[in-house]
């Protein structure tokens, strides 16, 4: 869900039904709430960001549970997570979010999927699209996602995640969405007539991918905080206006109809910089591919990258040192890649010199990543067996995700299908 990485998100649930959010709206400041959704004031930060103008102030508990209890067997907690279908997959995409998920998907309930409607929000080619969304699967399996242990599904075949995220968009005031960084940052570089109203609702689409499956918890990268909040207050906003009384005089539950999401600060280390620009993060979208380590580059591709990195003049090898960005990021790749700590890293590196860490740090993601190509070969060579996967995985997902629409079109008054 964003940055190419969705983004990612998580779902905490216990035997005992948890409540959605300890933090509500009071009705009488509701309707000031719904009287002015531009003035409402924020009271509190993720990780340093302030989400000032989406919070109202004050604050009552409410005692329904978001899901009803229907066993008392505990529930696996659940991971929602996605990556776009757009340009090829890389070490930072690997090492951000795929990487963890194989780690996630021993504990807990989770669903992996390719976020191909966010991926034409802005100019795509179309005669692509298809094409990498089946290699982005096969990436996702590839990289050790079980599907005994994870469902694995395409956005778009899941069509409860454009329902949804149209009832929400009426719930959501403009001023939000006009004031979301990303697309001020996104419509600046593509010019006006290369912006579609898709990339304004863009946060909208997240919101829905979240709340559809109750996540409780969200992986976030720094680039993505700003929609998260958004999704957590129009999470609240909605549980205002059509939750509680009102929804269970239309026959329905009543309490919270969407849990409110937290945040979920991904590993320290996590966050993997250009190989020209240490200070800037590795990404699908910059001109040069020099810039980044693509999951399926040749042995030889991967050299080339790392004998050409952006160096520094520097002796030894060090973590940490705000003058040496570029030092700190390859370091921080060896460690993530090799699997050791850091102060295993640090020890073993500080005396080298660039040449001799360029080929120990070439030969490492040359061993880790080689597997990983064999296995998407055969996978992208096997079609049956990837859209089986695909297609199981969006009959489990869609399970889930039209109990949370039907509760939503319930609560908003809708004639019952």
């Amino acid at each position: 869900m964003g940055r190419a990485v969705l983004s990612q998100f998580l779902t905490l649930s216990n035997s005992t039904p948890r409540l959605s959010s300890s933090l509500r709206f009071c009705g009488r400041l509701g309707s000031k709430y719904l009287k002015r959704p531009g003035s409402i004031r924020h009271n509190r930060t993720i990780n340093g960001y302030n989400g000032a103008g989406f919070r109202c102030c004050c604050s009552v508990s409410l005692s329904q549970p978001a899901v009803p209890e229907t066993s008392s067997i505990p529930v696996r907690k659940r991971i929602v997570s996605g990556v776009q279908p757009t340009g090829a997959i890389h070490l930072g995409n690997y090492l951000g979010a795929i990487k963890t998920w194989i780690e996630l998907q021993n504990s807990y309930d989770t669903l992996f999927f390719i976020v191909d409607l966010h991926a034409i929000t802005l100019p795509y080619d179309t005669q692509q699209l298809s094409k990498a969304t089946r290699n982005t699967a096969a990436i996702y399996l590839a990289c050790g996602v079980d599907t005994s242990k994870a469902s694995v599904f395409v956005q778009s075949h899941v069509r409860a995640h454009v329902e949804l995220m149209w009832l929400l968009s009426s719930a959501t005031p403009i001023g939000w969405l006009n004031r979301m960084i990303q697309f001020k940052e996104k419509s600046r570089k593509a010019g006006d007539e290369n912006v579609g109203v898709a990339l304004l609702t863009y946060p909208v689409l997240m919101a829905s991918d979240i709340l559809l499956y109750q996540s409780d918890l969200v992986p976030v990268g720094e680039d993505q905080k700003q929609h998260l909040e958004l999704t957590r207050e129009l999470a609240e906003r909605v549980n205002y206006l059509y939750g509680g009384r009102k929804w269970k005089k239309l026959g329905g539950r009543g309490g919270a109809i969407f849990k409110v999401p937290e945040p979920l600060i991904p590993p320290a280390g996590a966050r993997v910089m250009s190989l020209t620009d240490g200070l800037s993060k590795m990404s699908k979208s910059a001109p040069s591919d020099q810039s980044r380590i693509n999951l399926l580059d040749p042995k030889d591709v991967i050299a080339n990258k790392i004998k050409r990195c952006k160096t520094d003049s520097f002796p030894g090898m060090e973590f940490d040192n705000p003058e040496r960005p570029e030092c700190n990021n390859l370091l921080s790749i060896y460690q993530l890649i090799s699997g050791k700590t850091k102060e295993e890293v640090a020890q073993e590196c500080q005396d080298m010199n660039w040449g001799t860490f360029k080929t120990l740090l070439t030969d490492a993601l040359v061993d880790h990543l080689h597997p990983i190509q064999v296995r998407h070969e055969e996978i992208i060579s096997d079609p049956a067996y990837l859209d089986g996967v695909l297609g199981d995985g969006a009959t489990k997902a869609a399970a889930i995700a039209d109990a949370t629409l039907s509760n939503v079109y319930q609560a908003m008054g809708f004639l019952n299908r």
